[in-house]
């Protein structure tokens, strides 16, 4: 697994944001479309199968794209982002969650999301 610097997590997850704020986008299109075509489910301007399965079929695309990046994708609702890295000689997670202004938190491997801290 690549180890990232702070900086570099922080260069990678602003390059890879456009493809982030799409996938939010799309996963509430493809949500949307799964509800309308559920049994009495809601109408909706968005379409039908075909539509729900290109969404289905961006999502894979988006997700690919963002697990190429060397970033682990923990979450898709909410979206949650971990990059390896060392903080101190230790093992850590840098974590961004959806709805983070940017990169600003870590984790230690063992200890997960619970764990979440503010970078020094």
């Amino acid at each position: 697994m690549a180890q990232f610097t702070v900086a570099r997590a922080r260069a990678e997850l602003a390059r890879i944001r456009p493809a982030l704020d799409r996938l939010v986008v799309v996963r509430a299109d493809a949500a949307e479309l799964a509800a309308a075509l559920s049994p009495g489910g809601p109408p909706t301007a968005l379409g039908g199968m075909a539509e729900l399965k290109a969404a289905e079929a961006l999502l894979d695309e988006l997700i690919t794209e963002i697990r190429e990046s060397g970033a682990s994708l923990k979450g898709l609702a909410p979206l949650l982002l971990d990059f390896p890295a060392e903080l101190g000689g230790e093992d850590v997670l840098l974590c961004w969650l959806e709805g983070d202004a940017e990169l600003s938190w870590y984790h230690r491997v063992d200890l997960g999301f619970a764990g979440r801290r503010p970078l020094p």
